[in-house]
């Protein structure tokens, strides 16, 4: 069924999504603008990673629905979901590249597998998609050969293999030192930009989310407790927003995670 607002890839209503009693999502609805950068923001635990897995249908919504270009991917076949994964990339967090396979190896990955492109062709893009991201003269290097940042750029060039619509980004910058962290976000800015896809990137670096990201969401407590432009949530008078942004330790966002009585589990 064809979304209303063309404007929006992704339309998320009433989502409500729970592992064993405890609660991730309780009724949210937001969408995704198409061609923007909307950074998904909170503690850690809030479902950020998850929300990616349900909009990419390795997760099915326990209540609701979300829509990818129209589509319910929930509700679609085998094929018909291996058809609509192509026009989405994912970056995971950890880079995720085979380990037995040089860089070179790893970007025709996707091409070898979901096209039938001669290897000629093959060649050309994978070279063309390792000069995107600053790597072609490390074609031949195995990931073990590769520093942190220089996984990430590999795994980027790999993820935009198939020019996806939609992007996806785990974390990309965990774990990267101050240079590699301002590499990957220039990328992720001039690839969306560039190729006219649309990102949503998961993340806890709030300077570095603030300065490329056009709509900021923000989860806590299985709701959406902020969300707007970057300079709207620095604005927000949300005792939770508030709290995350300044990284407050005492505030709404508990640190605890729901447990028992303390005093009764010793006894």
């Amino acid at each position: 069924m064809p979304i209303s607002n063309t404007d929006c890839i992704v339309t998320i209503e009433n989502l409500s999504f729970a592992r064993n009693r405890h609660i991730i999502f309780d009724d949210i609805s937001f969408t995704i603008p198409r061609g923007k950068i909307t950074a998904v923001m909170g503690p850690s635990g809030t479902g950020k990673t998850t929300l990616l897995n349900l909009i990419g249908a390795q997760l099915t919504p326990q209540k609701g629905r979300i829509l990818v270009n129209g589509q319910n991917l929930a509700k679609l076949s085998k094929k018909e979901l291996y058809i609509a994964r192509r026009q989405m990339g994912l970056l995971f967090q950890s880079g995720a590249l085979f380990t037995g396979l040089n860089a070179f190896e790893n970007v025709a990955f996707p091409l070898r597998e979901h096209t039938k492109l001669p290897e000629s062709m093959i060649q050309d893009i994978v070279l063309m998609k390792l000069e995107a991201v600053g790597l072609r003269g490390a074609k031949d290097l195995m990931p073990s050969e590769l520093s942190g940042g220089m996984a990430r750029r590999v795994a980027l060039a790999r993820a935009i293999a198939l020019d996806p619509e939609l992007m996806m980004y785990d974390e990309p910058l965990t774990g990267l030192d101050p240079i590699a962290k301002g590499v990957i976000l220039q990328l992720i800015q001039k690839l969306n930009q560039a190729l006219g896809i649309t990102s949503i990137m998961v993340s806890h670096d709030i300077p570095e989310c603030f300065s490329i990201a056009d709509k900021i969401v923000i989860l806590a407590d299985g709701k959406i407790v902020g969300e707007g432009t970057p300079e709207e949530i620095k604005q927000s008078q949300d005792p939770s927003v508030k709290q995350f942004i300044l990284g407050l330790p005492d505030g709404k966002i508990p640190f605890q995670y729901p447990a028992e009585n303390f005093s009764e589990e010793l006894l």
